[in-house]
């Protein structure tokens, strides 16, 4: 019951899995078109012999001694590739044999002079891990995988909006919007559900993309990958279409859904480069890239939404942001994503006409009728299994809404439901909907609010 009530909390549902029973037809069509080929060389994978050089040295001065393959592990580089690196370092005397491994390999440790080597090479950059991606290489996977190339058409929209409540009315809208691929504000009263909204169209989309661990760009490292973001997956190993190792230093992920809220500033929008590790963490938009940014609670961040706007007006447009390199150097990046605004204010008191021409989709998303109300009510009692009640629904309407000309907001049913869950299960009660529940919970819930 824990679990269910933990499903209620989000408003959501597990997706059905695909049916097992899939084509061989649907499944060549599902094959991904960016698929990172394993390097067979350093030429292969983008990287000067230093940058590799490095990343074992101080791989090496972290874990005191390691062998080729836990290397090669570490690095997401192949063993093939890292053998003759490592016979380098030893003849310059800056690694050495401790002993054997099994599989012909060996057991390799740090020299003195390696270790005054790595201390230098940590001092000038801590990063250590996956050798990085050239950003040229970046650069061509987000294009491959632009989600401007997705159309997604009603059946896509249906299956990702199949256990949450949409009027017909918003559905017709929102399906244009979505398919075009263009910017969209999501509008209205709090608690109706513009979060939810925005978080289910990312599945409307292609469902997995490759993205870098790292990248590498003048010489500078940027991590990407981020677990608050990107929802790794593994790879099918039932694919009709035989494939060669992926390249490691790549992950497979979900695409990407970046809600940011209140606590967006400027600086989360430019690269963040920590002085002490001299490393750079990618900014918020990048790593949205070939997915949804929603921009949640628009208009309530701390600093004026225009200086926001004027940041984006231009990569809006273009397709394309420039970024500061530590150096001081100017990159330009991908701006590839479906981004969202969602506000409790109207678009018009927040932002002038030219930023509201290049977001063309403005969507109202309005309080709930009270069938859908009802709809609402009926599915959140089926989450948390108990029998569901239309007349004492209609009984907390006449005594706790209309009175008070009290809106209608889609969050009410999940809220009160839970709210009566908790109360019955505290005093050991059957879980179930009665006026006497909502008498008490109402005056719980609605107190402050109102």
């Amino acid at each position: 019951m824990l679990a269910v009530v933990a499903v209620l909390f989000q408003c959501t549902m597990t997706p059905k899995p695909a049916p097992a029973n899939e084509s061989p037809l649907s499944a060549l069509l599902a094959q991904e078109i960016f698929h990172p080929a394993e390097p067979q060389s350093l030429e292969d994978a983008g990287l000067a012999e230093t940058v590799a050089e490095s990343l074992i040295l101080k791989q090496l001065a972290a874990v005191g001694n390691s062998t080729g393959r836990n290397l090669a592990e570490q690095l997401c580089l192949p063993l093939g590739v890292l053998d003759k690196i490592l016979q380098k370092l030893r003849t310059r005397q800056y690694v050495a044999h401790r002993g054997g491994a099994a599989l012909n390999d060996y057991i390799y440790v740090l020299t003195e002079q390696g270790r005054e080597i790595a201390q230098l090479m940590v001092d000038a950059c801590n990063y250590r891990g996956s050798a990085p991606v050239p950003f040229v290489d970046y650069v061509t996977s987000v294009d491959a995988q632009t989600i401007a190339a997705e159309a997604p058409k009603r059946a896509h929209l249906e299956k990702a909006f199949q256990d949450i409540s949409v009027n017909p009315e918003m559905f017709a809208k929102l399906g244009p919007a979505v398919n075009s691929g263009a910017g969209m504000f999501l509008y209205g009263t709090p608690g109706n559900g513009k979060t939810t909204l925005a978080e289910r169209i990312t599945r409307c989309f292609g469902q997995e993309i490759w993205i870098p661990r790292s990248i590498i760009v003048d010489g500078e490292i940027i991590q990407f990958y981020d677990p608050a973001y990107h929802e790794a997956v593994e790879e099918s190993t039932q694919s009709i279409l035989r494939r060669d190792n992926h390249d490691k230093r790549w992950i497979k992920i979900r695409r990407p859904t970046v809600v940011v809220g209140g606590e967006l500033t400027m600086d989360s929008l430019e690269l963040r480069h920590n002085p002490q590790t001299h490393v750079s963490e990618a900014p918020l938009q990048m790593k949205s890239n070939c997915g949804t940014l929603l921009i949640d609670d628009f208009g309530r961040q701390r600093m004026d939404p225009l200086e926001l706007l004027n940041r984006w007006i231009i990569p809006l447009e273009k397709h394309y942001d420039f970024l500061t390199l530590p150096s001081g150097k100017k990159i330009q990046v991908p701006f590839d994503q479906l981004i969202i605004f969602s506000t409790n204010l109207e678009p018009k008191d927040l932002v002038d006409e030219a930023f509201l021409r290049r977001i063309p989709y403005k969507i109202n998303v309005p309080d709930p009728d009270v069938e859908e109300f009802h709809s609402i009510f009926e599915h959140c009692a089926r989450l948390l299994e108990c029998e569901y009640s239309r007349s004492v629904v209609d009984t907390l309407l006449e005594r706790h809404y209309r009175p008070k000309k009290r809106s209608l907001r889609r969050c009410h049913p999940r809220d009160l439901l839970l709210q009566i869950y908790h109360y019955c299960v505290y005093n050991g009660l059957p879980v179930e909907i009665k006026p006497e529940y909502f008498d008490l919970v109402v005056d719980n819930y609605f107190a402050v609010v109102t």
